[in-house]
């Protein structure tokens, strides 16, 4: 089994009212999930570099009418480069970005500055290339890296989740 979107995204505990950061959101399947679940007085902000994926986003939100769904083209690596203000989200998603990302330090000082206080993020990323899919083995961010890389840059680690056979999870929180 692949990862399974719905499956971790219930793990990682959106609530009502939250205001969640999907980062490299991609084609926007964790986004799309969440706007469900942050209800009306929430939020969802879906960010990638890609401006058609964004664009596909986009038309998926407006075809589905959510509301509470801002999808903005942004460069995660970059300091400012979410562009939002500090201190925005309770939560946010991290899936299939790590083995991208070639300056995590930047882009976790982003992550730190775009959460709140006790914000907690969902790290949902490769185990291994698998048959030619997903990243190729010299990008793969193993489980024990991603903690150090986190763990080591002011988050603490809660748990991990089931994310399927090919990815780990872990969720973590901002202190």
């Amino acid at each position: 089994m692949f990862s399974d979107p719905k499956k971790n995204i219930k793990q990682f505990g959106i609530r009502e009212g939250d205001i969640v950061v999907d980062l490299g959101s991609g084609t926007g399947v964790y986004s799309l999930l969440a706007v469900s679940l942050v209800g009306h007085h929430g939020k969802v902000y879906a960010i990638d570099i890609n401006r058609d994926l964004i664009a596909r986003t986009k038309k998926e939100a407006i075809d589905a009418e959510m509301k509470n769904l801002e999808i903005l083209w942004g460069d995660v690596e970059k300091h400012l480069g979410t562009k939002l203000a500090e201190n925005t989200a309770h939560k946010a998603i991290v899936s299939n970005l790590l083995f991208q990302i070639e300056d995590k330090a930047v882009f976790l000082k982003e992550l730190k500055r775009i959460l709140k206080p006790e914000g907690q993020v969902l790290v949902v990323d490769w185990l291994e290339s698998f048959g030619g899919i997903g990243p190729k083995p010299v990008h793969v961010v193993s489980k024990d890296r991603a903690r150090s890389y986190f763990e080591n840059n002011g988050f603490t680690f809660e748990r991990e989740i089931v994310a399927g056979d090919h990815h780990y999870g872990i969720i973590y929180k901002y202190v």
